[in-house]
């Protein structure tokens, strides 16, 4: 099933008289990984969380290339502060496989599997609420890659994280993206941008203020926005 190109044509999301993002159109193609910039408060999270589906347009529409439905059983989200469920490792990394009827036993063989590719084999029975960050931020990867979405969104997933744990979250989200799974990820970390981007959408005051393939963006940005927001300047 394909769910991919997607397009967004013109959405918004107003909240009490104010419109925190749009009008903004987007297309995103069936592969690569689009890092989605800009300053604090320029509507990044809302962006993100409208493509998915998790926040209500307010106008426009999100285009799948199938039904919305099937679009929302093949993606996952990833938020910046990881949710757990209060159970183990295991239970939380068994519990969307078996929401989609996988057998306990095939769902335990995946979840071993997903531990030990994020190195968390050895934590299995720990209960999630108590892990570290970092360890919780993988455990929530892990558990969006483990049903083998074709479209992951995340939030700032290393906002919170220390050098070592953040380059381990890049290097599952490198894999992930060489094994065919379309990546959306907000972050402010522009080395972090530099390292993942194929795509990159920069956001300013709710709205597309430039966009295109990462080298020409990073080399030559066409707005004075961009270049300042490039430079650490302040934007607004």
């Amino acid at each position: 099933m394909d769910i991919l190109p997607m397009y967004a044509k013109a959405i918004e999301s107003h909240r009490r008289g104010q419109v925190l993002v749009g009008p903004v159109d987007l297309t995103l193609g069936k592969e690569g990984t689009t890092i989605v910039i800009g300053p604090n408060g320029a509507g990044k999270t809302t962006l993100l969380q409208l493509l998915h589906g998790t926040a209500r347009l307010s106008a426009g529409a999100v285009v799948w290339a199938c039904s919305d439905a099937e679009a929302r059983h093949h993606q996952s989200f990833v938020f910046q502060r990881p949710v757990m469920l209060r159970r183990s490792v295991m239970e939380n990394l068994i519990y969307p496989l078996r929401l989609r009827g996988v057998s306990v036993a095939d769902a335990r063989k995946q979840a071993c599997d997903w531990a030990e590719r994020v190195g968390l084999e050895s934590l299995l029975d720990r209960a999630a609420p108590v892990l570290s960050g970092g360890e919780q931020q993988k455990l929530a990867l892990a558990r969006a890659l483990i049903t083998k979405p074709k479209l992951v969104f995340l939030d700032e997933p290393c906002a919170a994280l220390d050098g070592r744990a953040t380059r381990e979250i890049e290097a599952i989200l490198s894999k992930a993206a060489a094994e065919g799974t379309r990546l959306v990820l907000s972050t402010h970390n522009l080395g972090q941008a530099r390292r993942l981007a194929t795509e990159v959408v920069f956001l300013r005051s709710g709205r597309i203020q430039e966009s295109g393939p990462a080298d020409v963006f990073f080399n030559q940005p066409t707005t004075p926005q961009a270049r300042a927001f490039l430079r650490g300047d302040i934007v607004e």
